[in-house]
């Protein structure tokens, strides 16, 4: 699949992803991406958070790729159940923050937690980094193992995010590529 087959949906995560995050600067890459906007960047509430989501893939005309960063993952997995069938194609997750830690910050609702473990309805690829303040490593691989998602081991990353030192992320665009060409 090439990009401009696909509705490119990014989905931020807490604080909706700055100018400088990878998300924004492929969003203005990608000229079918489209962010899938939250009304509250701050205080996600789950419900609304996927009902936005869902409400973007139903307006979609292409078939749907999503690619999510941090609770943004969180909330694709929350949705897939709900998701219209085979409307979405794959998902490229990133930094998958472990919601069920009890050191989450208190902003983001606590109906994120417990995060589903069935199989998701498309393939997947997580992004996870061995160092995330967010999750630790082996908490990604046994989600992804969950999901049925492939998982890539980004070393020493971090978040994956500005913070991080991943503004552009060349790297992630070409695992990205490298992710649509099997779909």
């Amino acid at each position: 699949m090439k990009t401009s087959d696909a509705d490119i949906l990014i989905v931020p995560g807490l604080g909706g992803s700055g100018t400088d995050h990878w998300q924004t600067r492929w969003e203005g890459k990608l000229s079918t991406a489209r962010r899938v906007e939250q009304p509250d960047w701050t205080r996600p509430v789950l419900s609304t958070w996927v009902e936005r989501l869902t409400a973007e893939v139903r307006a979609s005309r292409r078939p749907v790729v999503l690619v999510a960063h941090s609770l943004g993952v969180a909330t694709v997995v929350h949705a897939a159940p709900l998701l219209p069938d085979r409307a979405v194609r794959g998902a490229f997750l990133v930094g998958l923050p472990d919601v069920e830690r009890p050191d989450m910050p208190p902003e983001i609702d606590p109906a994120f937690s417990p995060l589903p473990r069935e199989p998701l309805p498309f393939p997947s690829l997580l992004v996870a980094s061995r160092d995330d303040p967010y999750c630790a490593y082996d908490r990604a691989e046994d989600f992804a193992y969950s999901w049925g998602s492939a998982i890539v081991d980004a070393g020493q990353a971090g978040h994956l995010n500005t913070e991080s030192g991943f503004g552009p992320w060349p790297e992630g665009l070409m695992r990205f590529a490298g992710f649509l060409r099997l779909l």
